[in-house]
């Protein structure tokens, strides 16, 4: 077993596990279909199923509880409804009766669900570490910069921002301030068609966060070029950009992505082809170019699920989305062949800490009168953040 000489001069001795995790090992028997050697350990106390279903039936209809398609399945159990972040979202805002919206979802995704809930609604967040590295990749305050970049570029005329739902309410009331839209993974197409047709007349967008959405939608969607897009850093003065380059793209790519979803890669594609003969790759689109042209479907994870549920008997597919999904979908059809794409890449570390204790926490001071974690936007946030929502709804 390979050892690190920092931990033997304080006495600790890893286990082969941990060295595992660490990356100081390899096993190559891991990651068989949909197992992952680092899983979700269970609820220390056994008892706090009992207790969230008993403060569940004590709060009745006053409490409504959201669960993300990617979140555990203990927590998924205590779920109303389950979906993707605006389904959720919507179903939020299509309870009026329900005082409390407990949303097993990230940050993001609670302040959406604040913006278009009434507000005698109390939005929920379990855990206030749930957060999302793709929606912290862009600020506020970076996002201004660009925008004063395309200023003095003079290409902030005919620039439609849009941005994806994983953003925050600063970043969706920054779009709805430029007249721009949200959009998700499953609209994406139809929120660029919109900005570059003759409503909006767009000469090129700005898409926010996540880069590979946006490259994935323009040319494998809309049939615009890798030169038609170019990337904003805004780690670098101007974006890495020279003003013609900004004037001249159709598509100006933030330089943000999803950890999980940008971990898969071509070799994933090519290893699970030769491994399992027959095998349909089936991906999200937040996933790299690469992977994506080596794909044979991709979509939203709706469209992921709806796929599988509807596949004969005896399918096999490799699916390259967030674990808890694919493990569930593997379990839900026992008849087909569901492995994961990666054999290293896990769990969305963010959206798993909201696990049983936390979500026990959140309904039990409820049932007390006292909710924790309560997610509000500010007015003059929201009011700019729901103009880009509605814009999406909006979208033909």
């Amino acid at each position: 077993m390979t050892t690190n000489p920092t931990l033997e001069r304080i006495g600790v001795t890893p286990s082969p596990l941990a060295l595992l995790l660490l990356g100081q090992g390899a096993d190559p028997d891991s990651e068989r279909g949909v197992d992952c050697p680092g899983a979700l350990p269970a609820a220390a106390d056994p008892r706090l199923a009992e207790r969230a279903a008993a403060a569940k039936e004590a709060l009745g209809g006053k409490v409504f509880v959201l669960g993300h398609h990617y979140q555990r399945d203990d927590v998924i159990a205590f779920a109303d409804v389950t979906g993707d972040s605006f389904k959720l979202a919507q179903q939020a805002a299509a309870r009026p009766e329900a005082e409390h919206i407990v949303f097993c979802g990230v940050h993001f995704m609670a302040e959406s669900a604040d913006i278009l809930t009434a507000p005698h609604q109390q939005v929920i967040l379990p855990d206030l570490a749930a957060g999302c590295s793709m929606a912290d990749m862009a600020t506020a305050e970076q996002v201004e910069q660009a925008w004063d970049d395309l200023l003095d570029a003079g290409a902030a005329e005919g620039t439609v921002p849009v941005t994806y739902m994983n953003s925050s309410a600063a970043i969706k009331a920054f779009t709805g301030r430029h007249d721009g839209t949200v959009c998700t993974s499953s609209n994406a197409r139809r929120a660029l068609e919109w900005a570059f047709g003759p409503e909006r007349g767009g000469r090129r967008v700005l898409f926010l966060p996540d880069q590979h959405l946006g490259r994935n939608t323009a040319i494998g969607e809309l049939g615009l070029t890798a030169a038609d897009c170019v990337v904003y850093d805004p780690r670098r003065p101007n974006g890495g950009l020279t003003p013609a380059q900004l004037r001249d793209a159709k598509m100006i790519l933030w330089r943000g992505h999803c950890s999980v979803h940008g971990r898969f890669t071509r070799e994933c594609v090519d290893e699970v082809r030769a491994r399992i003969p027959g095998v349909t790759v089936l991906v999200h689109p937040e996933c790299k170019r690469e992977v994506v042209t080596g794909a044979d479907l991709v979509g939203s994870t709706e469209y992921i699920i709806k796929v599988v549920d509807e596949a004969p008997a005896g399918s096999s597919f490799a699916i390259g989305t967030e674990l808890n999904l694919v493990q569930r979908l593997a379990n839900r059809h026992p008849d087909k062949n569901i492995v994961f794409l990666d054999r290293t890449v896990c769990f969305c570390s963010t959206m798993n800490r909201i696990d049983m204790p936390h979500l026990v926490w959140a309904l039990e001071s409820l049932v007390r009168g006292e909710p924790v974690n309560r997610i509000t936007v500010a007015p003059e946030v929201a009011t700019y953040a729901r103009k880009a929502l509605d814009q999406m709804l909006a979208l033909p």
